[in-house]
């Protein structure tokens, strides 16, 4: 599929994601309608090989349809993340890699089904974050050991994105084994063994439904994900899925945020310089963190796991989740108390904007492993709080 075929494709279900973008913010719930729009589309399979039955999309593309669908539903721009995090995630570890990673024989037909089922319409959750730790993988509690029929896992992940209505979940698991550090990713399917329960309340990203999910399952010795104990080196070697995905997302929340403003100031009579100056310095901002995610996107592309290449993730991370806040915050400022009321698209992307420089990795966390690297340190024996 050509750049503007998925474009158009990515436009025409964020019109329909933006008339109810408000109603599902102010019930808090699951998209349920959103989410059957980008099945119907054909978007839960973006990132499937075409072989597969997916659209066989790269990085730079998953970027742009995020940005769009952002700009309409944050919310669901994040759950779409979530899934494409979990098949982005698939696709890449090619048989290739995962040989060279030590993958067994079946490994290829394990990836090659659970893709095969994304490009079907199954919806995919991402359960490594826990209470006390967030995402940091190196952390976990959550456990597995081998089990006559695969692995038995147990644990507690909150918050999971979408995970009331996910087909399977994305399990970063610790070993019970003499090898504590060995962390491993599992793909969980729903069922026996997995309760998703909690009360989703909060300030912003509200359609995203994030609740805990209780682990206390056996699972095929398929589910395990390629290799035992290569999650956390993967994050650093690899982080394009847990770290500028999310960049694409609130890059678009920030050029809604400026669009919106735009259109809340157009028909006031004399707007001052220092509201134009509030509205022009927003769009440098959302325009140069657009570029930034486009770069990290197009070197993901062209240069997987390179330093350099893993550098421009960190700073689409750290530039998009703090041009979404600035430009919000300043907008709505500008814009007046009207804009700030319950209902007010723009006072919701303010509040949706607010999480950006707080989803992992932080924004102080991506500032200071680039810092580290800037001054030509080696950030898995410096950061005294690593990303993962």
């Amino acid at each position: 599929m050509t750049d503007e075929e998925l474009a158009e494709r990515a436009a025409a279900v964020a019109r329909q994601l933006a008339e109810r973008a408000a109603h599902h913010d102010a019930t808090a719930g699951f998209p349920a309608d959103d989410v059957e729009d980008l099945r119907a589309a054909g978007l839960l399979g973006l990132m499937v090989p075409t072989e597969m039955g997916g659209l066989g999309a790269g990085f730079a593309q998953y970027v742009a349809v995020a940005m769009v669908l952002a700009e309409a539903s944050p919310a669901t721009a994040l759950l779409f993340n979530m899934h494409v995090s979990v098949t982005g995630g698939l696709a890449g570890l090619t048989p290739e890699v995962a040989a060279a990673l030590g993958a067994d024989e079946h490994f290829s037909d394990q990836r090659e089904q659970a893709l095969r089922r994304a490009a079907d319409g199954s919806f995919h959750a991402v359960a490594i974050s826990e209470p006390g730790i967030g995402s940091r993988l190196s952390q976990v509690r959550t456990t597995y050991e081998p089990h006559p029929d695969g692995y038995l896992l147990q644990g507690v992940k909150s918050p999971s994105s979408g995970a009331s209505h996910a087909d399977a979940y994305l399990v970063a698991a610790r070993s019970r084994s003499d090898e504590p550090r060995k962390i491993s990713y599992f793909l969980v399917p729903a069922g026996d063994g997995v309760e998703v329960a909690g009360v989703w309340d909060p300030h912003g990203m509200r359609a995203t439904e994030s609740l805990t999910v209780t682990l206390d399952t056996v699972v095929p010795r398929q589910a395990l994900l390629g290799v035992e104990g290569v999650a956390v080196a993967l994050a650093h070697l690899m982080p394009q899925w847990l770290v500028a995905s999310y960049a694409a997302v609130y890059a678009g929340v920030a050029l809604a945020a400026v669009r919106l403003g735009a259109e809340e100031l157009t028909d006031r009579p004399g707007v001052s310089s220092a509201v134009r100056s509030r509205l022009g310095r927003a769009d440098a901002s959302a325009q140069a963190a657009v570029l930034a995610v486009e770069r990290a996107a197009l070197a993901v592309d062209r240069a997987p796991g390179e330093p350099e290449t893993n550098r421009w993730v960190y700073r689409a991370k750290l530039l998009a989740g703090d041009a979404a806040m600035d430009a919000a915050g300043s907008v709505a400022e500008a814009c007046g108390l009207r804009v700030l009321q319950r209902g007010h698209p723009l006072e919701r992307m303010l509040r949706d904007a607010r999480l950006g420089a707080v989803m992992p990795p932080r924004s102080d966390v991506c500032a200071d492993h680039l810092g580290t690297l800037a001054l030509g340190l080696d950030p898995a024996t410096t950061l005294e709080d690593p990303p993962w």
